[in-house]
Parts: structure tokens; C-alpha cells; sequence
């Protein structure tokens, strides 16, 4: 099947990717961005299927021209974050983190403790040695989870004060986004991981929609909710699903292939080798197309498709995505890397199955 390349929707993943980013989601705690999902698609009317797992991932069904066998796609919305593991006698708070981050890559961050009342309260991730007028230690001092504390932006000097304004142990802690979009192309700020592969399918799954074009079988989507802990899309896979692919960052850094303008093709991570089939028919796909594409391995990295495999389910199973600089702190992609992603799987939708 030939399908002619619309101009992708530049502005409109771009804008869909900064809502995204500015919905607080760290894991267990995704709501509201699943309400934002749900609220998109069902203005798109009845061409498409909405369910809600039970984890809370929203589960899309796009219908093909055969029922069986069927491909599934799958980005994830939850990030990182973090839980107030203590409140400290100085009305500071004490945190645990949610996903597989450094501390140093939080110092400074402004965060919202979010309360079970309902109530954003909002914060500073600091060292307890901060200042250097005071410590000798403020630029040695160990970052980690003993070390490091909220400080809350209201007049509060002990724990009575603290629970006073609703919070309590096991609220749920977001971190500032900080997000740009800037004039060269780049968007830059926390959770390009994995909102930029969650926008690029939602207007992809609305642009497919609007246009109408038929594609081979049933599609599913699945925006997962506990990627970032390893368990985001191992379940709730439709019957009849063959081809299972997860559209997530591209890791960059010393010894990478990947860079911040192409759609990388994952080869291997930490779980192993992704199918050989599956990951050349993708590279086939991006040539055909002149994309911009890159091969690569990810050494410290799993994804919702390894995830799904190691959970028992006979797939074919793929990575791609946007290649993302400085992931799981200070991140950023570009406009390019966006689009070459957008239209590999434009065109691997309208593809045959191995």
C-alpha cells in the first residue's frame, strides 16, 4: 500500500507534548493525565474504542481491515517523582523516590507535594548542607535520600505544622517541568520521557482518524501508567495481538548512536535482543522513507515491549523513539527527532505484519 505523507502536525504534537508535560504524573499518581488523554480522543467520536485497564493505562483500538492477527503500539505518561517518606521535626519533608534517577539530578528542582485533600503544596528539593556561608561541606556532602530534603513554602518549623496543612506520609511529590520550546527546534525540560512518544501517537491515532485512510488490521494503543517501575504494559495485551511495539526515548551519551535529531531503533537493552525481523522491517521502513534513523543499544534501559515479553506473551516485539539528551534529569529532544518518529510509524501502521 503507498500512502502519501501529509505534512506532519508540527505545532500540534509540539503543543500536545508541553499539556502533556505540565500534567503532574509521576507513577501511581496518573489521573489526571489519563482524563486528558480520554477527553482528546473521545472528541474524536465512535472510530475508535476507549478502556481503561485496571492499573489505569488507557487502552485505544483503532479498527483494521482484518480482525486477527493485530499490532499494538504503546507509550507510557507516568514519570518520575517521589513520596514523602517522612516528615522531619523541622518541617522539612524527607522523600523516597519513584523511578531510577539520580539525586543529584533533582537537587534544586522545584517540586508539589500533592495531598490527599486535593491541595498542591508547593517545594524545593534541597541538600540538608546547602548553604555554603554555613557548611563546609555544602558542595561534598552526599546526595542521597538521608541527605536530602523538601523545603516546603510555607512558615512551618515542626511536624505539627506540616500535618496542619493535610500532608502526610505517602503524598505523592511531582517535579517542576520547566519545559521550552525554543526557537532552534529544541524543546527542553523534565519528562521528554516518554510524553514526547505519548503526543506523537495521540495526534497520530486523531490524524489517522480525521484522514481516514484504512490500515491493515486492528491497531491498539496502550498509554501505560507504571513504565518508569517496570510494569507498565505487561498486561492487558488484546487477543490476537502479533506485533508489539514500545515508542519510547532513545538514550544518548558516550558510545551511543542515538542524537537528539533522529528516530532511534532500539537493537538490544538490559533485557536483551529485540527481534531481528521486527527492528529490520522498521529500519527498511525508515530508508524507504528517507527518515533520518539511527540503530542503537541501550546498556541501563527496559521498556513496556520487554516488560510484556518477560511477563509470557508470545509477541514480536520492537522499540523506537525520539532520541532524548540528558534522560531521566534536565532533558531535551528536537523538532526533528519528533517527526522522523511521527512518520516511521505513520507508515509502519499502514504496513503488512511480519
Amino acid at each position: 500500500m503507498v500512502i502519501q505523507l501529509h505534512t506532519w502536525p508540527e505545532n500540534k504534537v509540539i503543543d500536545t507534548l508541553l499539556d502533556l508535560v505540565r500534567i503532574p504524573s509521576p507513577t501511581g499518581y496518573t489521573d489526571s493525565i489519563i482524563q486528558y488523554l480520554e477527553a482528546r480522543l473521545q472528541a474524536a467520536g465512535d472510530r475508535i474504542r476507549l478502556r481503561r485497564n485496571h492499573k489505569g493505562g488507557l487502552l485505544v483500538t483503532l479498527r483494521g481491515e482484518q480482525r486477527a492477527p493485530q499490532r499494538l503500539l504503546t507509550a507510557h505518561v507516568d514519570t518520575l517523582g517521589g513520596m514523602v517518606k517522612e516528615i522531619k521535626s523541622n518541617g522539612r519533608l524527607r522523600l523516597t523516590r519513584i523511578g531510577g534517577y539520580t539525586w543529584n539530578s533533582i537537587e534544586g528542582v522545584y517540586c508539589t507535594v500533592h495531598t490527599r485533600n486535593g491541595d498542591e503544596i508547593k517545594g524545593t528539593v534541597l541538600p540538608t548542607h546547602t548553604s555554603v556561608h554555613v557548611y563546609d561541606d555544602a558542595g561534598k556532602q552526599e546526595r542521597n535520600q538521608e541527605n536530602m530534603e523538601i523545603r516546603l513554602d510555607l512558615p512551618l518549623t515542626d511536624a505539627v505544622g506540616v500535618r496542619a496543612h493535610g500532608i502526610e506520609i505517602g503524598d505523592f511529590i511531582s517535579f517542576d517541568p520547566r519545559v521550552e520550546r525554543l526557537p532552534s527546534g529544541y524543546i527542553k525540560g523534565r519528562h521528554m520521557d516518554d510524553k514526547a512518544s505519548a503526543a506523537i501517537l495521540l495526534e497520530l491515532i486523531l490524524q489517522q482518524v480525521a484522514r481516514g485512510d484504512p490500515i491493515p488490521c486492528d491497531t491498539h494503543v496502550i498509554f501505560s501508567t507504571y513504565e518508569e517501575v517496570g510494569f507498565g504494559a505487561n498486561s492487558n495485551i488484546p487477543t490476537g495481538v502479533k506485533e508489539f511495539l514500545a515508542v519510547d526515548m532513545g538514550a544518548i551519551g558516550k558510545g551511543q548512536n542515538t542524537d537528539e535529531h533522529c528516530v532511534s531503533i532500539c537493537v538490544k537493552d538490559a533485557s536483551g535482543p529485540y527481534h531481528y525481523g521486527f527492528r529490520n522491517r522498521l529500519a527498511d521502513l525508515a530508508e524507504k522513507e528517507g527518515l533520518y534513523y539511527k540503530l542503537d543499544i541501550y546498556p541501563r534501559y527496559q521498556s513496556d515491549a520487554s516488560a510484556a515479553v518477560r511477563a509470557g506473551y508470545d509477541l514480536i516485539h520492537g522499540l523506537v523513539g525520539p532520541g532524548v539528551d540528558a534522560s531521566h534529569a534536565f532533558e531535551r529532544t528536537h523538532r526533528d527527532a519528533l517527526e522522523n518518529t511521527y512518520r516511521l510509524l505513520q507508515h509502519y501502521i499502514h504496513s503488512p505484519l511480519l
